[in-house]
């Protein structure tokens, strides 16, 4: 399943529920206004390929339960906020 949402002026926080989505390969939340940390549920994943959050305003550290994403090929995180440094999980 692929979920793109990209340039549509979102705003808030990114909802922890979107780790629910179990059947989830792609997901595309680049362009918008979402604010605060990724949130750890998005380390529940795992069929996730591509995951791009670039252009937001995403605070905070990179969750190392990202690095659970074993099929990810490719991660977007450019222009937001965040701070710290990269796991080695990922």
């Amino acid at each position: 399943m692929h979920l793109s949402l990209v340039d549509n002026g979102l705003d808030g926080t990114m909802p922890t529920e979107l780790g629910m989505l179990s059947s989830l390969d792609r997901l595309e939340l680049r362009g918008n206004k979402l604010s605060g940390t990724i949130p750890t549920e998005m380390g529940d994943l795992v069929g996730l390929h591509y995951l791009d959050l670039n252009y937001n305003g995403l605070d905070g550290m990179m969750p190392t339960e990202l690095g659970m994403l074993s099929s990810l090929k490719r991660l977007e995180l450019s222009a937001n906020n965040l701070s710290g440094t990269i796991a080695t999980e990922i």
